[in-house]
């Protein structure tokens, strides 16, 4: 190709749209783009006239793309877990300038932080004492051992020792916050006097840690958070999932008001699971034991940023995006399945199965309904950033997790890569 035809950077950054991208990404990064396009040119990969239009399909890729979860896993780690729930969405964009964060705008004067999030989960869940919120539910355990346990024991039943994903598991962490494991039990059964047993004068509390991500069946037994509630040290549950209250439809899965009546003094869980919020570890329990967390130096390190805090508080004031996948209608699944493979060859609605992921509630299966289509649209969808899942040789899409409002965004993805695909 001759290098004449290939536009040079100076022409591209004074043209629109690549000078109204400069405002977007910056220029070094509108820079890097064009200089990668222009080599890709010279190669023989693009045409000089494709350049611009290369510079801008690499500036769409950058930074965090959003994609349509097609997969049936409502809590999709791969995809940043829970989706927010629309007015989350418009605190981030609200606090994203100036915020009143640590201000009192009545009085002119410093304010507690995030005060209007912690009133939102204590009023979510009155009976803790108080509340805390860092910025994950693993910084909430380790402040936990950090505050609480330097040097001193914490008891802990060996079929709860778990990994939480990415080769992170849960003793390295507490040994990490100068804490020694006291393992009690066995891996399938641990008894109220095995913890009882173990109690001495170095034992800091007790732990309790929901294995939200596997199951052990068949002969097995676990104490009660109420069976060790009088043991003389402090009960810390971490319930994972962030179940605030019961919730019939996942009548298994633990929830942090029910370990409160049960006796447990802290309550550790995540903000981005069934609670359906940013990242955040929500701590909730006795007030004692919150101001000490909140006061021990490392808690600045974990505190939640105002984006978190922000998102958090509106979240919590909203219904759950998690609890509406998970109690939508399988009528209504299969009416809306129909739809997006009506007049195409290709696809047949199918009957699915979702589960809820995200380390939650392992084990429940949700019938829903999908699109099936030829495994080979898997990739293309992909690219079009529509993420289904394969099973048995076919490209599932499962509606459970999609929101209704983006059936439309589907169908256009769908039909876009349709013909390529045939």
């Amino acid at each position: 190709m001759a290098r004449r035809t290939i536009p040079s950077t100076g022409a591209l950054l004074s043209a629109s749209p690549l000078r109204e991208a400069v405002a977007v990404h910056g220029r070094a990064a509108v820079k890097a783009a064009i200089h990668t396009a222009q080599a890709d040119a010279r190669a023989g990969l693009v045409s000089g006239a494709e350049v611009p239009g290369a510079v801008l399909a690499a500036l769409e890729r950058l930074g965090a793309q959003p994609v349509l979860n097609a997969t049936g896993v409502l809590i999709h780690t791969n995809l940043g877990r829970a989706p927010l729930p629309a007015p989350a969405r418009a605190a981030l964009l609200a606090a994203s300038g100036w915020t009143d964060v640590e201000f009192d705008l009545a009085t002119g004067r410093r304010a507690p932080r995030g005060r209007g999030a912690l009133a939102a989960l204590g009023a979510l869940v009155p009976d803790a004492g108080a509340v805390h919120v860092v910025n994950n539910n693993a910084a909430a355990l380790l402040l936990c051992a950090l505050a609480l346990a330097p040097g001193r024991e914490i008891v802990i039943s060996r079929g709860e020792l778990v990994e939480i994903g990415d080769g992170f598991r849960i003793p390295a962490l507490l040994e990490s916050g100068g804490a020694r494991l006291r393992e009690v039990g066995t891996t399938n059964r641990t008894t109220a006097r095995d913890y009882l047993s173990a109690i001495g004068p170095d034992t800091a509390f007790v732990l309790k840690v929901h294995p939200s991500n596997f199951r052990v069946e068949g002969f097995t037994s676990a104490a009660s958070v109420a069976s060790l509630a009088g043991c003389g040290v402090p009960v810390v549950v971490d319930i994972g999932s962030g179940l605030l209250t019961p919730d019939p439809l996942l009548p298994d899965e633990p929830d942090a008001t029910t370990a409160l009546r049960a006796g447990a003094a802290l309550v550790t869980a995540s903000g981005d699971k069934l609670l359906g919020g940013p990242q955040a570890g929500l701590l909730l329990g006795s007030a004692d034991l919150i101001g000490t967390l909140r006061r021990h130096p490392a808690a600045r390190a974990l505190r939640a940023g105002k984006l978190v805090l922000a998102a958090l508080e509106a979240t919590l004031r909203a219904p759950s995006p998690v609890l509406a996948m998970l109690s939508a209608d399988v009528t209504s699944l299969e009416r809306r399945a129909v739809a997006l493979a009506a007049g195409m060859s290709d696809a047949e609605v199918v009957e699915s199965i979702a589960v809820v992921g995200g380390g939650a509630a392992p084990g429940v299966r949700v019938p829903s309904r999908a699109v099936s289509l030829p495994e080979r649209f898997a990739a293309p969808l992909r690219a079009h950033r529509v993420v289904g899942r394969i099973e048995s040789g076919r490209c599932l899409l499962d509606l459970r997790t999609v929101d209704p409002a983006d059936d439309h965004a589907l169908a256009r993805a769908v039909l876009a890569v349709a013909a390529p695909c045939r």
